[in-house]
């Protein structure tokens, strides 16, 4: 999604967050971080490389007005004006404490940067950076005293990946500041996307491909295996995924009629479509752009495993949505009362 090619940081500044469920407090720094040539050049990958495959963006959200989101409001007067950096580092990292509603969210470091000449798409562009270490790593010390080397273990950040971090550019479309954002450490999700930053997603073909696609999955597990068996599961997600990659724009009539096909899975299809939709408070668009980014992600995603009782796994080929049918067949054997599926092949590797 970016480069960071010609990136460069301008202004750093590392303060800690506390949790106010087990009383730790926050420690402020007053300068920003005076960088020696080594350690500015393994910082500046070491925050922006996470952020080089995304393929999903977000925008400020707030209840009543999105200028109000506090974070919005931050990195707004950062990119006018960043003569305040200090200050303003301080109220985010604020910000950030105030959502810390729970004693399992983590203390840590928290660092934010002025970013400037990012490539976004086909323009270059400063952002905001804004993040959170919450895992140290041991590493060894050597050293030498009464010439003789010795050697300690000490704790501190490692430069593999960032465990919390966001991006946002001084960018914009018609719903806002463009937001990356990354979260290695999925246990508290809530508190970084929607507490701390208050974003959603925007109302583009990566939103929409990315909803439909999960829907599909869930449908398939839900519905197709649970009423069909494992393998109308793994064929209705094979072709759900060859469907995406074969149309540059979906169409759900189309969707429904070369891909179910069947009236009354048809109507299955559709009743749950309803209930998804209210139950995770999304809006599926009848017809979208297919995004090719999200479409290869998701399809990792995809498990097109049928497990057996009887500790057997066929594992299908999600981009072979004809072999399913065309090379397997599920029966019932009268004499041991048992399933069965019969595999057709002329080679065995």
């Amino acid at each position: 999604m970016i480069k960071r090619n010609k990136a460069s940081i301008s202004k750093c500044i590392l303060h800690k967050v506390g949790n106010k469920f087990n009383s730790t407090k926050n420690a402020f720094s007053e300068q920003p971080i005076d960088f020696d040539e080594e350690s500015y050049d393994i910082l500046v990958p070491y925050l922006l490389r996470p952020f080089g495959n995304l393929s999903e963006t977000y925008r400020f959200n707030h209840h009543s007005n999105v200028d109000l989101n506090e974070i919005n409001s931050y990195a707004s007067q950062l990119l006018k004006d960043d003569s305040e950096f200090v200050d303003i580092s301080k109220h985010i990292v604020t910000h950030l404490f105030e959502q810390s509603n729970s004693s399992q969210i983590k203390i840590g470091d928290v660092i934010i940067c002025m970013v400037h000449d990012l490539q976004y798409e086909d323009y270059e562009t400063d952002a905001i950076g804004i993040f959170k270490i919450e895992n140290k790593t041991h590493f060894f010390q050597t050293y030498l005293e009464n010439n003789s080397y010795d050697i300690i273990a000490q704790k501190g950040i490692g430069t593999k990946k960032v465990d919390k971090g966001c991006l946002i550019l001084n960018a914009a479309d018609g719903e806002g500041k463009i937001v990356l954002s990354v979260d290695n450490n999925n246990y508290d999700a809530q508190y970084w996307i929607k507490s701390f930053l208050n974003v959603k997603y925007p109302d583009d073909s990566n939103e929409h491909t990315k909803n439909y696609i999960e829907m599909c999955r869930d449908f398939s597990k839900d519905v197709m295996q649970a009423q069909f068996g494992g393998q109308e599961k793994s064929n209705f997600l094979a072709k759900t995924v060859d469907f995406f990659k074969e149309n540059e724009i979906a169409n759900i009539e189309t969707f429904k009629e070369e891909i179910i096909a069947d009236e009354d899975r048809i109507q299955l299809f559709e009743d749950y479509k309803k209930v998804y939709e209210t139950d995770h408070n999304v809006l599926i668009r009848n017809q979208f752009d297919v995004s090719d980014i999200v479409l290869k992600k998701q399809k990792q995603k995809i498990k097109t495993e049928i497990k057996l009782d009887t500790n057997i796994q066929i594992k299908l080929d999600v981009d072979a949505p004809d072999a399913s049918e065309e090379f397997l067949e599920r029966g019932y054997d009268e004499v041991k009362k048992m399933h069965f599926y019969k595999v057709f092949f002329n080679e065995e590797n």
